[in-house]
């Protein structure tokens, strides 16, 4: 099979098509066929150094859309033929830039009818990273005001359609031009960061922090006490984050993705709802992600960057 791996870290350079084997699923999983597979930050990110993937060569990938070719021993949830998305267990299960991967069957659910792979390819890690930290996390409930950083983002616009769905008042921070797209997603408030001070909205009741640094503790300003922050930017969130927001009465802690098929299975019930859709701004083909890759780097992309597997 072909397959988007890197022998060393570094720039969208390092990325080359390469054949591999192609994988036999063990028990309990099956091998995908891929069909389309999302792009994160954290691909870019593990590229450039080990992170938590501390191995070499490296195939990058955790969102995935595809059919399933076969199936594992003891698989009783897909056959041969379903169509399917999740996430690969993170960070260990990378793998999905490539024409197969195998995943754990409960890792897996349904693709939604109504939509297509690259869609579905574009939704899994950063929905499920939005609906772990505002449902599972933080249990968002309507009525709540709730404050989302880097509103247009992966993660961002998710979550907005997440919080809303939810019956929260949302805000988002975002530069202006990215104001209309959220808008449609449902975002009530909208703050320019280059140009307006976030901690000037009313006081809220959940912040998700995507971006960590001085964003987290200039966050706790607009928290009300019993208010909760949830950080998914754990690497950049300061040391005495957890110290200071436990001195204002509010509670705040870190959160790491976890493939989950219940989140999954939730996430396909907003999709076929028509509560829940990705915003792709751009899509390559795979032999091409180097291409994504270098607009990934960007840190302008609104939405999701997807590659697309023949």
């Amino acid at each position: 099979m072909k397959a988007i791996s890197q022998n060393t870290y570094g720039g969208p350079d390092v990325l080359r098509e390469v054949e591999l084997d192609r994988p036999s699923p063990g028990p309990s999983e099956v091998l995908v066929r891929v069909r389309a597979a999302g792009m994160n930050p954290t691909d870019w990110k593990h590229r450039r150094f080990a992170g938590l993937l501390d191995r070499l060569p490296l195939v990058l990938g955790w969102d995935v859309s595809g059919v399933v070719e076969a199936v594992g021993m003891g698989v009783t949830l897909h056959k041969p033929g379903d169509e399917v998305f999740g996430m690969l267990p993170y960070p260990y299960g990378v793998g999905s830039f490539a024409e197969y991967v195998v995943a754990p069957a409960r890792a897996l659910v349904p693709k939604p009818e109504g939509i297509d792979h690259v869609q579905a390819g574009a939704i899994p890690l950063a929905a499920l990273t939005a609906w772990q930290a505002l449902v599972d996390a933080a249990d968002v409930r309507p009525g709540q005001r709730v404050l989302v950083h880097a509103a247009a983002g992966g993660v961002g616009h998710l979550a907005v359609q997440i919080a809303k769905a939810r019956g929260a008042h949302v805000i988002g921070t975002a530069s202006a031009p990215k104001h209309a797209v959220l808008r449609e997603l449902g975002a009530d408030e909208l703050v320019d960061y280059r140009t307006e001070d976030f901690t000037g909205v009313a006081p809220v009741d959940l912040v998700l922090d995507t971006l960590g640094g001085d964003t987290s503790v200039r966050s706790l300003e607009v928290l009300r006490p019993g208010g909760q922050l949830v950080s998914i930017a754990i690497n950049a969130t300061p040391a005495d984050l957890y110290e200071k927001a436990a001195a204002r009465g509010i509670r705040a802690y870190p959160l790491l993705v976890e493939a989950d098929q219940q989140g999954m299975r939730a996430i396909s019930d907003l999709i076929t709802a028509g509560r829940l859709r990705a915003v792709v701004e751009a899509t390559f083909p795979l032999e091409d992600a180097a291409k994504g890759h270098a607009v990934g780097d960007t840190g302008r992309v609104t939405g999701k960057i997807v590659l697309t597997v023949s």
